[in-house]
């Protein structure tokens, strides 16, 4: 009966003949109708979704047939087509185009969405399904990759609290009801507070180092405020904010950065600190419930790296080394410092946070004879992406790209990109959304908007999206070297996704401390002599970037590494050792920052002018699918410059290398065991050399 409730209450909610989400799109590759979508269409779509994939789980839980692969994995593999094309879209949008309607709906739908969840996942009648299939999958599997799909869905139904009792069920899903809700909440905040947190001047002379065309876009920024005639500088979601580079007032670096490391703790309508408090103290019991010590071990269980003293061992072991590292950059910082104090006959002072970038970007200009502002006019944005990123892959892998202007985007600076295979025929559309905006969360990610399905026939619609400051109308978008490394990181995912060829889609998701190794194997061709050679080019001449400044390029790479390894390393550390508390130890919303400090000094990693990236109250990734897995990024750095040794002894940038990782990585997804697939390519287990000398850190042996 409540079943039946359910479903005519979805299909009584959705009978708009004109919602674009009931069914596939007709464009194509399925690609999203975004200039039909309206966000009244969302919670029809989601009502009736929901209660369609209730009926289809409970008919596979109720088959009066015999458990079989096809009738149970297939089945399931199939269900809920509508619901997973509605919360792909609300999500995507969510991240890179929220508003207030769309962050109701996340509200709204919040803890509905957990409870759907649960509801598959906990029903005790397609377990039992599962648990015969699982006892028999060496036959009842048609296939190696059939056996590991059965292993999967056995392992997240009982990791979501299957074998628990009625009572403990009942808790858990209150539990995830109220996660859901309190992440909603988190993300909200944290967004809504970089808006609000922006740096006004009143005058450009406190701007002196940034480019005409920056401040323009600064004065553009405070109008739209309805600032006119004062400056603006919008910030991003990290700690350290891209002006610090450049700006010469040292009064206003401290006010940017200050303004950036308060945010989530300030007692305003934004504070996050009691949201994290809780959702660390749910995390704790939901882990208790099933048996784990702390959350880390819980979520870590099902990573490569296994258990929370594999994690600790790697990070304690590269912290002192990092920062030794850089204690050694800040010393050369203060000299600096103190010599020019001393040639404008004042006083000296110390380095503090938001000092380092501004002096580092100095002091790589004496060292190696360039600093950005050299590099940004050879760096912009459609060449770097057009002959560089994508020249990288087409020479790599044989695949090329064809701009289209045809297909409708949620912003009007998102670009489109038809993607075709060795063979001519269409693999995948690209969306690239490269500019910041007031309604996109903070960082840099890839998602997909239709999934690579064969049992759907479906073909990836993926995207990636970054934030770049957007300049004044009619000025070029020039990058920094980060923000040309960040477009072929995220490029590396996109790689992953499009050239996956899984027969069962849940098989594309591989563990979180791996997913993040290809794409930053496919950093590497950033700065590789011919594709650097291929976009590198002058944004007004053409001319391409000198010889002289590509090998001062190249021979900057380990510049600053200590900086950057311990403001990572602090976030990580962080991270871990907050998720590995057991339960009933979360810190108290009063605690969280002090808690944090005390970490950082524990760990002998508090070296106050370098910053965690993310501090607690606005780290974004630990609310989402990165809580105790920060650190996947340095674990997955151990197999990528392995693999980057492998590459340049065999050859670098040539097409075998490609059809080698490729086939032998790319196109796996998790049909496979993480490691094996490592092995297979690169013929042994991973080193940490490489990364160590990648870093230019020397560990201490004990």
């Amino acid at each position: 009966m409540i079943l039946s409730a359910l479903l005519a209450a979805g299909l009584a909610g959705a009978q708009t003949p004109d919602n674009p989400l009931l069914k596939p799109s007709p464009l194509p590759l399925q690609y999203p109708q975004f200039d039909k979508l309206r966000d009244d269409d969302f919670a029809p779509a989601l009502d009736r979704g929901m209660a369609e994939q209730l009926a289809e789980i409970q008919a596979i839980a109720d088959n009066p047939a015999a458990p079989t692969f096809n009738n149970t994995i297939v089945a399931w593999e199939k269900s809920g087509r509508l619901l997973n094309r509605t919360t792909t879209l609300l999500f995507n949008l969510l991240g890179t185009d929220a508003n207030p309607a769309r962050q109701k709906l996340q509200t709204d739908y919040a803890a509905k969405l957990a409870a759907q969840r649960d509801a598959v996942l906990l029903n005790p009648k397609l377990f039992a399904r599962i648990e015969v299939l699982y006892a028999a999958r060496d036959k009842a599997a048609p296939n190696a990759e059939g056996k590991r799909l059965i292993e999967r869905y056995r392992r997240e139904m009982v990791r979501a609290g299957a074998q628990l009792n009625d009572e403990q069920k009942t808790r858990m899903k209150a539990i995830n009801a109220e996660l859901a809700t309190l992440t909603a909440s988190f993300n909200k905040a944290v967004l809504a507070e970089v808006n609000d947190s922006a740096v006004v001047v009143d005058s450009a002379d406190e701007l002196a180092g940034l480019t005409p065309a920056q401040i323009a876009a600064a004065a553009d920024n405070a109008k739209k405020r309805g600032l006119e005639g004062k400056y603006a500088i919008a910030l991003l979601n990290t700690t350290i904010q891209p002006f610090e580079t450049d700006l010469q007032n040292r009064a206003l670096r401290e006010r940017l950065h200050k303004a950036s490391i308060a945010r989530g703790a300030r007692g305003n309508a934004f504070d996050t600190r009691a949201t994290l408090s809780r959702v660390v103290a749910l995390r704790e019991e939901r882990a208790a419930l099933l048996g784990y010590a702390t959350p880390a071990a819980f979520v870590l269980e099902d990573e490569t790296a296994k258990s929370a003293d594999a994690v600790n061992a790697m990070l304690r072991q590269l912290a002192p080394a990092a920062v030794a590292s850089a204690k050694q950059e800040a010393a050369e910082l203060q000299k600096l410092i103190d010599s020019e104090q001393a040639a404008k006959g004042e006083p000296s002072f110390a380095l503090q946070a938001w000092d380092w970038s501004y002096y580092a970007d100095k002091l790589r200009s004496a060292k190696y004879g360039f600093d950005e502002s050299q590099l940004k006019p050879y760096l912009e944005i459609t060449s770097v992406l057009e002959r560089g990123v994508f020249f990288a892959a087409q020479q790599l892998y044989g695949i090329t790209f064809k701009r289209r202007t045809d297909l409708p985007v949620y912003r009007d600076d998102v670009w489109t990109y038809d993607v075709f295979d060795t063979n001519g025929k269409q693999l995948a559309i690209f969306i690239a959304d490269m500019y910041a905006r007031p309604s996109k969360r903070g960082g840099a990610w890839m998602n997909s908007y239709v999934s690579q399905n064969p049992l759907e026939g479906t073909q990836p619609v993926v995207a990636n999206h970054l934030n770049i400051p957007k300049p004044a109308a009619g000025e070029p978008t020039l990058l920094t070297w980060d923000e040309v490394n960040t477009m072929f990181h995220e490029f590396g995912h996109a790689l992953h996704y499009m050239f996956n060829k899984g027969r069962y889609p849940s098989l594309a998701r591989v563990p979180r401390d791996f997913v993040e190794y290809p794409s930053q194997v496919n950093e590497v061709w950033a700065d590789w002599p011919s594709v650097l050679a291929n976009y590198a080019k002058h944004y007004q001449t053409g001319a391409p970037m000198p010889r002289e400044l590509l090998d001062k390029v190249a021979r900057a790479k380990r510049f600053n590494q200590g900086y950057m390894t311990v403001s990572y390393l602090s976030a990580a550390i962080v991270d871990q050792r907050l998720h590995q508390l057991p339960a009933g130890q979360a810190p108290s919303a009063e605690d969280i920052v002090g808690f944090e400090a005390k970490v950082l000094k524990e760990e002998g990693i508090d070296f106050g002018p370098v910053p965690p990236r993310y501090r607690l109250p606005y780290f974004s990734h630990i609310m989402g699918g990165y809580s105790a897995g920060y650190y996947a990024y340095i674990w997955s750095e151990v197999l990528d410059a392995d693999t980057v040794e492998w590459l340049k002894a065999h050859g670098g940038l040539k097409r075998a290398n490609g059809d080698a990782l490729r086939n032998k990585l790319l196109s796996r997804g998790g049909s496979e065991d993480a490691m094996v697939l490592f092995r297979n390519l690169v013929g042994h287990g991973p080193d940490i050399k490489p990364l160590l000398e990648r870093r230019g850190l020397v560990v201490q042996k004990p």
